[in-house]
């Protein structure tokens, strides 16, 4: 069991979680652990790749269209040939990743505060 750490407000307000809408996701063949390549429409934050370990739960095709929370601030990260520009958000376990998602659309890149 991990510890919990209180963090500041402050230092919550430097972690910038935005809602975006997928658009694309395909299987992310030259990923060491199996993966989708996926792209997230930001609205005015624009388009950003990234790579999900969410094939436990979903197929591509189930989640192009929905809307998701990603932390858009993290330095870009090179997984595989790809450089990752966002981290979607989703509740673990063990291999079972349930994406974050709002409960009603909203404009994409809203921020999440």
């Amino acid at each position: 069991m991990e510890t919990n750490t209180n963090i500041s407000w402050a230092d919550f307000m430097k972690v910038e979680m935005r809602v975006g809408t997928v658009i694309s996701a395909e299987v992310f063949e030259e990923a060491r652990n199996p993966a989708y390549k996926i792209q997230v429409d930001f609205g005015e934050y624009g388009i950003r790749k990234t790579s999900a370990q969410i094939t436990t739960l979903y197929q591509p095709e189930d989640i192009v269209g929905k809307q998701v929370i990603a932390v858009v601030n993290f330095p870009p990260k090179q997984i595989a040939n790809i450089m990752s520009e966002c981290l979607i958000l989703g509740a673990v376990d063990g291999k079972e990743v349930t994406l974050i998602e709002p409960g009603m659309k909203v404009k994409n890149g809203l921020r999440i505060g």
